[in-house]
Protein backbone atom coordinates (compact mmCIF):
# COMPACT_ATOMS: atom_id res chain seq x y z
CA UNK A 1 0.00 0.00 0.00
CA UNK A 2 1.43 3.37 -1.04
CA UNK A 3 0.19 6.47 0.77
CA UNK A 4 1.47 9.86 -0.37
CA UNK A 5 0.71 13.17 1.35
CA UNK A 6 0.14 15.95 -1.18
CA UNK A 7 -0.71 19.64 -0.91
CA UNK A 8 -3.46 20.68 -3.33
CA UNK A 9 -4.68 24.27 -3.60
CA UNK A 10 -8.33 25.18 -3.83
CA UNK A 11 -7.51 26.71 -7.22
CA UNK A 12 -6.41 23.27 -8.43
CA UNK A 13 -9.32 21.50 -6.73
CA UNK A 14 -12.02 23.71 -8.26
CA UNK A 15 -10.56 23.65 -11.76
CA UNK A 16 -13.13 21.92 -13.99
CA UNK A 17 -15.69 21.59 -11.19
CA UNK A 18 -19.04 20.24 -12.38
CA UNK A 19 -22.05 19.02 -10.42
CA UNK A 20 -24.06 16.76 -12.67
CA UNK A 21 -26.64 15.85 -10.02
CA UNK A 22 -27.23 12.09 -10.10
CA UNK A 23 -24.45 11.65 -12.65
CA UNK A 24 -21.84 12.70 -10.11
CA UNK A 25 -19.58 15.59 -9.13
CA UNK A 26 -16.08 16.10 -10.58
CA UNK A 27 -13.20 18.54 -10.06
CA UNK A 28 -9.39 18.85 -10.16
CA UNK A 29 -9.33 19.33 -13.90
CA UNK A 30 -11.84 16.54 -14.44
CA UNK A 31 -9.48 14.01 -12.85
CA UNK A 32 -11.24 13.76 -9.47
CA UNK A 33 -14.55 12.04 -8.79
CA UNK A 34 -15.74 14.09 -5.81
CA UNK A 35 -19.02 12.23 -5.62
CA UNK A 36 -19.18 9.27 -8.01
CA UNK A 37 -22.58 8.71 -9.56
CA UNK A 38 -23.10 5.42 -7.70
CA UNK A 39 -22.83 7.06 -4.26
CA UNK A 40 -25.77 8.57 -2.43
CA UNK A 41 -25.79 12.34 -1.96
CA UNK A 42 -24.67 13.76 1.37
CA UNK A 43 -25.86 17.31 1.95
CA UNK A 44 -24.22 19.58 4.50
CA UNK A 45 -26.49 21.98 6.32
CA UNK A 46 -25.84 25.68 5.76
CA UNK A 47 -24.00 26.10 9.06
CA UNK A 48 -21.70 23.20 8.20
CA UNK A 49 -20.89 24.61 4.76
CA UNK A 50 -20.27 28.04 6.23
CA UNK A 51 -17.99 26.55 8.89
CA UNK A 52 -15.82 25.01 6.17
CA UNK A 53 -15.43 28.35 4.38
CA UNK A 54 -14.80 30.13 7.69
CA UNK A 55 -11.96 27.71 8.41
CA UNK A 56 -10.45 28.35 4.98
CA UNK A 57 -10.70 32.15 5.14
CA UNK A 58 -9.04 32.16 8.56
CA UNK A 59 -6.23 29.96 7.23
CA UNK A 60 -6.99 27.35 9.85
CA UNK A 61 -6.21 23.75 8.84
CA UNK A 62 -9.00 21.53 7.60
CA UNK A 63 -8.85 17.84 8.46
CA UNK A 64 -6.79 15.78 6.05
CA UNK A 65 -8.68 14.24 3.11
CA UNK A 66 -8.21 10.88 1.40
CA UNK A 67 -8.27 10.18 -2.32
CA UNK A 68 -8.00 6.79 -3.98
CA UNK A 69 -5.70 6.51 -6.99
CA UNK A 70 -7.40 4.60 -9.79
CA UNK A 71 -5.79 2.38 -12.38
CA UNK A 72 -6.21 5.09 -15.03
CA UNK A 73 -4.35 7.62 -12.88
CA UNK A 74 -7.46 9.58 -11.90
CA UNK A 75 -8.73 9.96 -8.34
CA UNK A 76 -11.80 9.43 -6.18
CA UNK A 77 -12.63 11.13 -2.87
CA UNK A 78 -12.93 8.55 -0.11
CA UNK A 79 -13.00 10.84 2.92
CA UNK A 80 -13.69 14.59 2.81
CA UNK A 81 -16.46 14.61 0.26
CA UNK A 82 -18.66 17.24 1.87
CA UNK A 83 -15.79 19.57 2.73
CA UNK A 84 -14.70 19.33 -0.90
CA UNK A 85 -18.20 19.95 -2.26
CA UNK A 86 -18.72 22.90 0.11
CA UNK A 87 -15.50 24.54 -1.09
CA UNK A 88 -16.35 23.98 -4.75
CA UNK A 89 -19.92 25.21 -4.34
CA UNK A 90 -18.76 28.43 -2.68
CA UNK A 91 -16.14 29.09 -5.35
CA UNK A 92 -18.78 28.40 -8.00
CA UNK A 93 -21.20 30.92 -6.48
CA UNK A 94 -23.79 28.46 -5.14
CA UNK A 95 -24.07 30.08 -1.69
CA UNK A 96 -22.90 33.07 0.32
CA UNK A 97 -21.44 33.44 3.81
CA UNK A 98 -19.72 35.94 6.08
CA UNK A 99 -16.06 36.38 5.17
CA UNK A 100 -13.60 38.40 7.23
CA UNK A 101 -14.71 41.44 9.21
CA UNK A 102 -17.60 42.38 6.91
CA UNK A 103 -20.82 41.15 8.57
CA UNK A 104 -22.86 40.84 5.36
CA UNK A 105 -23.26 37.56 3.53
CA UNK A 106 -21.17 37.61 0.35
CA UNK A 107 -20.72 35.15 -2.47
CA UNK A 108 -17.31 34.39 -3.93
CA UNK A 109 -17.78 36.82 -6.83
CA UNK A 110 -18.51 39.65 -4.35
CA UNK A 111 -15.24 39.21 -2.46
CA UNK A 112 -12.27 41.51 -2.88
CA UNK A 113 -9.56 40.23 -5.22
CA UNK A 114 -7.17 39.61 -2.32
CA UNK A 115 -9.86 37.64 -0.49
CA UNK A 116 -10.49 35.49 -3.53
CA UNK A 117 -6.77 34.86 -3.97
CA UNK A 118 -6.39 33.87 -0.32
CA UNK A 119 -9.11 31.23 -0.75
CA UNK A 120 -7.81 29.94 -4.08
CA UNK A 121 -4.26 29.65 -2.73
CA UNK A 122 -5.35 27.81 0.42
CA UNK A 123 -3.62 24.42 0.59
CA UNK A 124 -5.54 21.26 1.36
CA UNK A 125 -3.72 18.25 2.79
CA UNK A 126 -4.63 15.12 0.84
CA UNK A 127 -3.47 11.53 1.23
CA UNK A 128 -3.26 9.75 -2.14
CA UNK A 129 -3.81 6.02 -1.56
CA UNK A 130 -2.81 3.39 -4.09
CA UNK A 131 -2.25 -0.34 -3.83
CA UNK A 132 -3.97 -3.66 -4.37
CA UNK A 133 -7.74 -3.83 -4.15
CA UNK A 134 -7.64 -5.67 -0.82
CA UNK A 135 -5.16 -3.14 0.63
CA UNK A 136 -7.28 -0.19 -0.46
CA UNK A 137 -10.47 -1.75 0.88
CA UNK A 138 -8.87 -2.33 4.29
CA UNK A 139 -7.49 1.21 4.33
CA UNK A 140 -10.81 2.74 3.37
CA UNK A 141 -12.56 0.81 6.13
CA UNK A 142 -9.99 2.15 8.60
CA UNK A 143 -10.46 5.81 7.67
CA UNK A 144 -14.25 5.54 7.29
CA UNK A 145 -14.78 6.64 10.87
CA UNK A 146 -16.11 10.19 10.87
CA UNK A 147 -18.89 12.27 9.36
CA UNK A 148 -21.24 10.60 6.90
CA UNK A 149 -19.85 7.10 6.68
CA UNK A 150 -19.78 5.18 3.43
CA UNK A 151 -21.61 1.87 3.41
CA UNK A 152 -19.69 -1.36 2.88
CA UNK A 153 -20.90 -1.51 -0.71
CA UNK A 154 -19.92 2.11 -1.41
CA UNK A 155 -16.42 1.23 -0.24
CA UNK A 156 -16.37 -1.77 -2.54
CA UNK A 157 -17.60 0.38 -5.42
CA UNK A 158 -14.65 2.69 -4.85
CA UNK A 159 -12.12 -0.15 -4.77
CA UNK A 160 -13.52 -2.08 -7.73
CA UNK A 161 -14.58 0.91 -9.83
CA UNK A 162 -14.76 0.19 -13.53
CA UNK A 163 -17.13 -0.62 -16.35
CA UNK A 164 -19.05 -3.19 -14.27
CA UNK A 165 -19.99 -0.74 -11.51
CA UNK A 166 -20.68 2.01 -14.05
CA UNK A 167 -23.09 -0.28 -15.88
CA UNK A 168 -24.74 -1.60 -12.71
CA UNK A 169 -25.49 1.80 -11.15
CA UNK A 170 -28.37 2.86 -13.48
CA UNK A 171 -30.03 -0.51 -12.87
CA UNK A 172 -29.54 -0.98 -9.13
CA UNK A 173 -28.32 2.27 -7.57
CA UNK A 174 -30.56 5.10 -8.70
CA UNK A 175 -33.79 6.47 -7.37
CA UNK A 176 -36.68 4.61 -9.08
CA UNK A 177 -34.22 2.37 -10.94
CA UNK A 178 -35.43 -0.75 -12.82
CA UNK A 179 -34.50 -3.05 -9.92
CA UNK A 180 -36.61 -0.96 -7.54
CA UNK A 181 -39.57 -1.00 -9.91
CA UNK A 182 -39.34 -4.75 -10.27
CA UNK A 183 -38.77 -5.83 -6.68
CA UNK A 184 -39.36 -3.07 -4.12
CA UNK A 185 -41.99 -5.20 -2.36
CA UNK A 186 -39.48 -8.02 -1.91
CA UNK A 187 -36.31 -6.07 -1.08
CA UNK A 188 -35.09 -4.29 2.03
CA UNK A 189 -33.12 -1.05 1.92
CA UNK A 190 -32.84 1.53 -0.83
CA UNK A 191 -31.07 1.63 -4.18
CA UNK A 192 -29.27 4.91 -3.35
CA UNK A 193 -27.59 3.34 -0.32
CA UNK A 194 -26.38 0.49 -2.56
CA UNK A 195 -28.55 -2.09 -0.76
CA UNK A 196 -29.97 -3.52 -3.97
CA UNK A 197 -26.58 -3.83 -5.67
CA UNK A 198 -24.99 -5.39 -2.60
CA UNK A 199 -27.83 -7.89 -2.25
CA UNK A 200 -27.85 -9.13 -5.83
CA UNK A 201 -24.06 -9.57 -5.86
CA UNK A 202 -24.27 -11.41 -2.53
CA UNK A 203 -26.87 -13.75 -3.99
CA UNK A 204 -25.17 -14.49 -7.29
CA UNK A 205 -21.75 -14.93 -5.63
CA UNK A 206 -23.12 -17.04 -2.74
CA UNK A 207 -21.79 -14.46 -0.30
CA UNK A 208 -18.40 -13.80 -1.94
CA UNK A 209 -19.10 -10.19 -2.90
CA UNK A 210 -15.55 -8.90 -3.13
CA UNK A 211 -14.31 -11.89 -5.14
CA UNK A 212 -17.16 -11.43 -7.60
CA UNK A 213 -16.50 -7.70 -7.99
CA UNK A 214 -12.78 -8.31 -8.52
CA UNK A 215 -13.43 -10.95 -11.18
CA UNK A 216 -16.02 -8.82 -12.99
CA UNK A 217 -14.53 -5.36 -12.40
CA UNK A 218 -13.85 -4.77 -16.10
CA UNK A 219 -16.86 -6.55 -17.58
CA UNK A 220 -18.31 -4.34 -20.31
CA UNK A 221 -21.72 -4.40 -18.64
CA UNK A 222 -23.72 -5.74 -15.70
CA UNK A 223 -26.06 -7.89 -17.78
CA UNK A 224 -25.24 -11.05 -15.82
CA UNK A 225 -26.51 -9.73 -12.47
CA UNK A 226 -29.49 -7.96 -14.05
CA UNK A 227 -30.67 -11.12 -15.83
CA UNK A 228 -30.03 -13.13 -12.67
CA UNK A 229 -31.98 -10.65 -10.54
CA UNK A 230 -34.94 -10.77 -12.92
CA UNK A 231 -34.89 -14.58 -12.77
CA UNK A 232 -34.86 -14.56 -8.96
CA UNK A 233 -37.81 -12.19 -8.69
CA UNK A 234 -39.80 -13.95 -11.44
CA UNK A 235 -39.28 -17.32 -9.72
CA UNK A 236 -40.30 -15.82 -6.37
CA UNK A 237 -43.51 -14.34 -7.75
CA UNK A 238 -44.39 -17.57 -9.59
CA UNK A 239 -43.71 -19.78 -6.57
CA UNK A 240 -45.49 -17.50 -4.09
CA UNK A 241 -48.06 -15.56 -6.16
CA UNK A 242 -49.96 -14.25 -3.11
CA UNK A 243 -47.98 -11.37 -1.66
CA UNK A 244 -47.72 -10.77 2.10
CA UNK A 245 -45.71 -8.12 3.90
CA UNK A 246 -43.62 -10.90 5.48
CA UNK A 247 -42.09 -11.56 2.05
CA UNK A 248 -40.13 -8.30 2.13
CA UNK A 249 -36.44 -8.76 2.87
CA UNK A 250 -36.22 -12.56 2.61
CA UNK A 251 -33.01 -13.86 1.05
CA UNK A 252 -34.81 -14.83 -2.14
CA UNK A 253 -31.63 -15.25 -4.15
CA UNK A 254 -30.28 -17.97 -1.87
CA UNK A 255 -33.62 -19.81 -2.04
CA UNK A 256 -33.61 -19.45 -5.83
CA UNK A 257 -30.07 -20.82 -6.05
CA UNK A 258 -31.10 -23.96 -4.14
CA UNK A 259 -34.63 -24.61 -5.32
CA UNK A 260 -35.33 -23.01 -8.71
CA UNK A 261 -34.82 -26.30 -10.57
CA UNK A 262 -37.43 -28.06 -8.43
CA UNK A 263 -41.12 -28.10 -9.25
CA UNK A 264 -43.59 -26.84 -6.62
CA UNK A 265 -47.36 -26.78 -6.48
CA UNK A 266 -47.91 -23.14 -5.57
CA UNK A 267 -51.50 -23.83 -4.50
CA UNK A 268 -50.40 -26.41 -1.93
CA UNK A 269 -47.64 -24.10 -0.75
CA UNK A 270 -50.18 -21.32 -0.27
CA UNK A 271 -52.49 -23.61 1.74
CA UNK A 272 -49.62 -24.54 4.07
CA UNK A 273 -48.44 -20.94 4.36
CA UNK A 274 -51.95 -19.81 5.27
CA UNK A 275 -52.20 -22.45 8.01
CA UNK A 276 -48.80 -21.55 9.42
CA UNK A 277 -49.66 -17.86 9.46
CA UNK A 278 -52.54 -18.76 11.79
CA UNK A 279 -50.45 -21.05 14.01
CA UNK A 280 -49.82 -19.26 17.31
CA UNK A 281 -46.78 -21.48 17.98
CA UNK A 282 -45.01 -20.01 14.93
CA UNK A 283 -43.46 -16.80 16.27
CA UNK A 284 -41.43 -15.88 13.19
CA UNK A 285 -43.92 -15.55 10.35
CA UNK A 286 -41.29 -14.34 7.86
CA UNK A 287 -39.53 -17.69 8.23
CA UNK A 288 -42.55 -19.59 6.90
CA UNK A 289 -41.41 -19.13 3.29
CA UNK A 290 -37.99 -20.62 3.99
CA UNK A 291 -39.57 -23.42 6.02
CA UNK A 292 -41.99 -24.62 3.33
CA UNK A 293 -39.03 -25.05 0.97
CA UNK A 294 -36.33 -26.34 3.35
CA UNK A 295 -38.53 -28.04 6.01
CA UNK A 296 -36.17 -26.69 8.67
CA UNK A 297 -38.10 -25.68 11.78
CA UNK A 298 -35.36 -23.27 12.89
CA UNK A 299 -36.82 -20.68 10.50
CA UNK A 300 -40.13 -20.65 12.38
CA UNK A 301 -38.82 -20.00 15.89
CA UNK A 302 -41.45 -22.28 17.44
CA UNK A 303 -42.80 -20.87 20.67
CA UNK A 304 -40.98 -22.23 23.73
CA UNK A 305 -42.66 -23.74 26.79
CA UNK A 306 -43.14 -21.31 29.67
CA UNK A 307 -41.43 -21.75 33.03
CA UNK A 308 -44.79 -22.68 34.57
CA UNK A 309 -45.36 -25.37 31.96
CA UNK A 310 -41.89 -26.78 32.56
CA UNK A 311 -42.46 -26.84 36.33
CA UNK A 312 -45.82 -28.55 35.90
CA UNK A 313 -44.32 -31.29 33.75
CA UNK A 314 -41.34 -31.69 36.09
CA UNK A 315 -43.58 -32.16 39.12
CA UNK A 316 -45.82 -34.55 37.19
CA UNK A 317 -42.77 -36.68 36.34
CA UNK A 318 -41.34 -36.28 39.86
CA UNK A 319 -38.06 -35.18 38.30
CA UNK A 320 -37.59 -38.40 36.33
CA UNK A 321 -36.34 -38.13 32.73
CA UNK A 322 -38.82 -40.06 30.56
CA UNK A 323 -35.97 -41.32 28.36
CA UNK A 324 -33.26 -42.58 30.70
CA UNK A 325 -35.34 -42.93 33.86
CA UNK A 326 -32.83 -41.06 36.01
CA UNK A 327 -33.68 -38.27 38.48
CA UNK A 328 -32.49 -34.73 37.78
CA UNK A 329 -32.95 -31.28 39.22
CA UNK A 330 -35.18 -28.96 37.18
CA UNK A 331 -32.19 -26.88 36.03
CA UNK A 332 -30.61 -30.04 34.61
CA UNK A 333 -33.58 -30.76 32.33
CA UNK A 334 -35.13 -29.30 29.18
CA UNK A 335 -38.69 -29.17 27.88
CA UNK A 336 -39.71 -31.24 24.87
CA UNK A 337 -42.86 -31.69 22.81
CA UNK A 338 -44.44 -35.12 23.44
CA UNK A 339 -46.08 -34.94 20.02
CA UNK A 340 -43.66 -33.06 17.76
CA UNK A 341 -44.83 -29.69 16.47
CA UNK A 342 -44.58 -30.83 12.83
CA UNK A 343 -46.96 -33.70 13.65
CA UNK A 344 -49.53 -31.31 15.08
CA UNK A 345 -48.31 -31.12 18.65
CA UNK A 346 -48.93 -27.82 20.40
CA UNK A 347 -46.75 -25.90 22.82
CA UNK A 348 -49.08 -26.59 25.75
CA UNK A 349 -48.74 -27.99 29.27
CA UNK A 350 -50.41 -31.25 28.22
CA UNK A 351 -47.85 -31.75 25.43
CA UNK A 352 -44.79 -30.95 27.56
CA UNK A 353 -42.34 -33.50 28.89
CA UNK A 354 -39.01 -32.99 30.63
CA UNK A 355 -35.86 -34.73 29.43
CA UNK A 356 -32.37 -34.55 30.80
CA UNK A 357 -30.22 -32.29 28.67
CA UNK A 358 -28.25 -35.17 27.16
CA UNK A 359 -31.33 -37.09 26.03
CA UNK A 360 -33.09 -34.00 24.72
CA UNK A 361 -30.11 -32.96 22.65
CA UNK A 362 -29.59 -36.47 21.32
CA UNK A 363 -33.25 -36.52 20.30
CA UNK A 364 -32.93 -33.13 18.62
CA UNK A 365 -29.67 -34.03 16.92
CA UNK A 366 -27.87 -31.10 18.55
Amino acid sequence: MKIELKEITIRELTDGYQDNDENGVVGYGGKLDIRPPYQREFIYKDKQREAVIDTVTKNFPLNVMYWAVREDGNFEVIDGQQRTISICQFADGDFATVVGNIPEYRGFSNLQANEQEQILNYKLMVYLCSGTDSQKLEWFKTINIAGEKLTEQELRNAVYSGSFVSSAKPIFSKRNCPAFGLASEHMNGSPERQDYLETVIKWISKGNIETYMLNHQHDPNANEIWLYFQSVISWTKATFPKYRKEMKGIEWGFLYNEFHRQSFDHKKLEEEISQLMQDEDVTKKKGIYEYVLTRKEKFLNIRAFTDNQKREAYERQKGICVKCGEHFELAEMEADHITPWHEGGKTSAENCQMLCKLDNRMKSGK
